[in-house]
C-alpha cells in the first residue's frame, strides 16, 4: 500500500475523498486539497467547501447532510455528517438489463437429494422444534460422537444439532409463528443435510405434527421425529436418538458428490463488520461474483433489510417489473413501522465499529451493502425463510444481524454463503459453509487464519472483475467439498438464530 495515493474520489459528483491509508495532517491530497488534521483510513475528507445543511455525496449518491460547515481537508465523520431528510425515486424496472449468458460452463461436485436440490455438504441434522429439546439434541449428537457412529459412513460430513430460544411462549398464529415455521421447515429442506432427526418436548406451540404435514419431511427415509415426553424422559430420547442417527447416517452416506452446473448452487450474501473499505473492494468484488453466477443460471440472495435503507432505489431500478420493485419498497415500510413501534429507528446503524471504520450513516453503510449485489436484474422479493423458488439475483427479507439473516437464507435454500467482512467477523453456519472475505490488508494480516480472500490488493491495481473470479472459482472448490476456515475451527454450532418476532408470553 505504500505506492498508492493517500485518498480517492469514487465518483465524479463527490465532494468527498475517500482516505486510502492514514493521512497525516498537512498531507497534500488529489485536487490539491490539504488534510486539515490526521485522518484514519477509510475515513472521508472534505474535497469541497461543504455548508451546513448541505448534502454530502459518495459513489455519487446522498449519504446525508453536514451538521456544521465543513472545510476542503476536514474530517467529515459523527461530529459533522448526519442523515438529513431523503427522497429516492425509484424507478421501478427503469434500470434492469439482462447479463450475457456466460462463456464456459462451470461446475461443482455436489449432492443430488430426491427433492431436486443439490447440497455442498453433507450433514445429517438434530432439528428441534423448541428451546425445551435443545439440550437433549446436544446429548444425541455428544452419544453418537462418543460412539464414534459416523466412522462406518465416509460419506457423512458430520453430525448438526440444530438448537434455538424459542417455539414455545409464544402465540399458535400470526406473524412471529408463520416465521419460525418456514425457518424450521426451510432448514428441513435444505439440501445441506442428506437426513434429518427432529426431536421435541411435546406439549410445545410448534407442534411436530405441523411440521412434518409440510413436503419433503414426510420422507421416511431421510427424516425420522419424536417427542422427549412420548419417549419416555431424557435418557430413553437419548439412547433412540443415538440409534435413530444410525439408520439415519446409513441413508445419508449412500449420497455421492456429482459434477453438477453451477447453476445448482444458491448463494446466500452477507457483510459484517463493515468499514469504509467495505464498498469499494469487498462488496463489489462479490457483486462481480454473484453476477458471474447469475450468467451460469444461479441465485444469489441480497439480505438484510435494515441495511439497505437509503440505497433501496437502486435496486427497484433493477427490478424486473413493478410488483416485484414494489415488494420491495412494502418491506422497508414494514420495516419503518417496526422499528417505530419498538422505540426503536431505522438509523441505529452504523455500530460502533462501522463507525471507527469510517462508516457514518446507514445511507452510506447502505450504499456499500448493495454493491454486493452485483448488476443483474433483481428477479425476486421474499419474505424471511421463504422458500427460494426461481433463479437469478433475488433479495430475502431479514435484520441486519448476521447470524439471523444467514438462518433465513439457509431455510430459504442457500447451500452457500460469501461473508464480507472489514472490522473482521468470526462466524460459521452450519450445515452451509462461509466464505469470509476481507476488505483490506490490514485485517488480512491480523486475521487470516478467519480469512478465505483477501480484497485488500484491490487498493494495489487488481481489478474488480479479476477478484470477483477469484472468489466464484473459490466458491466452486468449497461446493465441492474445499474446507473454509470457519469450518477449519469448527464454527457453526450456535449460528442458529431465528427471527424472533412478536411478544414472549
Amino acid at each position: 500500500m505504500t505506492n498508492q495515493p493517500f485518498a480517492l474520489r469514487l465518483n465524479d459528483a463527490d465532494n468527498i475523498l475517500i482516505a486510502l491509508r492514514t493521512v497525516p495532517e498537512g498531507t497534500v491530497l488529489p485536487f490539491d486539497v490539504v488534510a486539515r488534521e490526521k485522518i484514519p483510513a477509510g475515513h472521508k475528507i472534505a474535497l469541497s467547501p461543504i455548508a451546513t445543511g448541505e448534502n454530502v455525496l459518495k459513489y455519487g449518491q446522498i449519504i446525508g447532510t453536514a451538521t456544521a460547515d465543513i472545510a476542503p481537508g476536514a474530517h467529515v465523520h459523527v461530529q459533522n455528517l448526519g442523515m438529513g431528510a431523503h427522497k429516492r425515486d425509484y424507478g421501478f424496472g427503469t434500470a434492469a438489463k439482462d447479463l450475457p449468458p456466460a462463456d464456459e460452463t462451470a461446475t461443482f461436485r455436489g449432492f443430488h437429494r430426491p427433492s431436486g436440490r443439490v447440497g455442498t455438504r453433507n450433514f445429517i441434522g438434530i432439528l428441534t422444534s423448541v428451546n425445551c429439546a435443545g439440550s437433549v439434541a446436544r446429548f444425541i449428537a455428544e452419544g453418537a460422537a462418543r460412539e464414534a457412529l459416523l466412522a462406518d459412513f465416509p460419506n457423512v460430513d458430520g453430525i448438526v444439532p440444530i438448537v434455538h430460544g424459542t417455539g414455545c411462549g409464544m402465540s399458535g398464529k400470526g406473524e412471529g409463528y408463520d416465521t419460525l415455521f418456514r425457518t424450521l421447515a426451510g432448514y428441513g429442506h435444505n439440501p445441506n443435510f442428506g437426513a434429518i432427526l427432529m426431536v421435541g418436548l411435546g406439549c410445545e406451540v410448534m407442534q411436530i405434527p405441523d411440521l412434518i404435514d409440510h413436503k419433503a419431511l414426510k420422507d421416511s427415509a431421510r427424516f425420522r421425529y419424536m417427542t422427549i415426553q412420548h419417549q419416555g424422559g431424557t435418557r430413553a430420547t437419548v439412547d433412540k436418538g443415538v440409534a435413530l442417527l444410525r439408520e439415519l447416517a446409513a441413508e445419508a452416506n449412500k449420497a455421492e458428490r456429482e459434477d453438477t452446473p453451477a447453476a445448482r448452487l444458491v448463494l446466500g450474501m452477507q457483510c459484517g463488520g463493515s468499514d469504509g473499505y467495505s464498498g469499494i473492494t469487498a462488496n463489489p468484488a462479490l457483486g462481480v461474483a454473484s453476477d458471474l453466477l447469475v450468467r451460469h443460471g444461479g441465485t444469489s440472495i441480497l439480505s438484510e433489510t435494515s441495511e439497505i435503507y437509503g440505497a433501496e432505489h437502486l435496486l427497484t431500478r433493477r427490478a424486473v417489473d413493478v410488483p416485484t420493485g414494489r415488494k420491495l419498497i412494502d418491506l422497508i415500510e414494514w420495516w419503518e413501522d417496526y422499528t417505530a413501534r419498538n422505540f426503536g429507528e431505522m438509523d441505529n446503524n452504523p455500530s460502533p465499529g462501522n463507525k471507527r471504520g469510517g462508516l457514518t450513516t446507514i445511507l452510506e453503510k447502505s450504499l456499500g451493502a448493495v454493491a454486493k449485489g452485483g448488476a443483474a436484474p433483481l428477479a425476486g422479493v421474499y419474505k424471511y425463510a421463504e422458500p427460494i423458488d426461481q433463479p437469478g439475483f433475488v433479495f430475502m427479507d431479514s435484520p441486519g444481524y448476521d447470524p439471523c439473516s444467514v438462518t433465513g437464507q439457509t431455510a430459504s435454500g442457500a447451500n452457500l454463503i460469501a461473508f464480507t467482512t472489514g472490522r473482521g467477523s468470526v462466524s460459521g453456519y452450519q450445515p452451509v459453509p462461509s466464505v469470509k472475505i476481507a476488505s483490506n490488508p490490514d485485517l488480512w494480516a491480523r486475521m487470516h487464519n478467519d480469512m478465505d480472500v483477501n480484497c485488500g490488493d484491490i487498493l494495489d491495481g487488481v481489478t474488480l472483475e479479476d477478484k470477483g473470479r477469484e472468489i466464484f472459482d473459490l466458491l466452486l472448490r468449497v461446493a465441492s467439498g474445499e474446507e473454509t476456515k470457519s469450518e477449519a475451527q469448527g464454527f457453526g454450532a450456535v449460528e442458529f438464530v431465528p427471527w424472533q418476532i412478536g411478544a414472549v408470553m
